[in-house]
């Protein structure tokens, strides 16, 4: 059997990277060349991004069929800086949602870890206290702040 396809032949996609229908979903959002230089494939570098961010290895390991490390490093940093990461993520919670493929009841919303005070186990109070933590009403949105690089 050849690499990279499944016992029915078709081809599987290589771990990490956006399935065609991930990406079709994904492509209206994407800023469109101007004229000047050219940039490197937008799929390209969102299935880098995704390399990096998915196995936890240091960003200058990422396979070169990628591209430069530092390209995919740079447009991460624009985009997220941008917001186009979250308008991504909005769109992609809207349109799952819509079609039924998105289960909340499995969804964990609130992601804080609230550490049990010192003075809990008998220790002297201080005077300064944690920041309080915010329940979110937009499931949306709470899932969106948790992207990071």
């Amino acid at each position: 059997m050849a690499r990279g396809s499944t016992s029915g032949g078709a081809p599987r996609g290589r771990r990490y990277e956006l399935s065609d229908e991930g990406f079709e979903r994904l492509a209206p959002l994407l800023p469109k060349q101007h004229r000047g230089g050219r940039w490197n494939d937008h799929r390209t570098t969102l299935n880098g991004i995704f390399w990096v961010l998915n196995s936890g290895a240091p960003r200058r390991d990422m396979p070169e069929r990628y591209g430069r490390w530092q390209s995919v490093y740079h447009r991460f940093r624009r985009w997220t800086r941008d917001g186009l990461f979250e308008r991504m993520l909005h769109h992609l919670h809207v349109q799952l949602d819509e079609d039924g493929r998105i289960d909340w009841s499995v969804f964990d919303v609130d992601g804080s870890n609230i550490r049990a005070h010192a003075a809990a186990a008998g220790a002297g109070k201080r005077a300064k206290s944690s920041r309080p933590t915010t329940p979110w009403d937009d499931r949306a949105a709470a899932l969106a702040r948790n992207f990071i690089w």
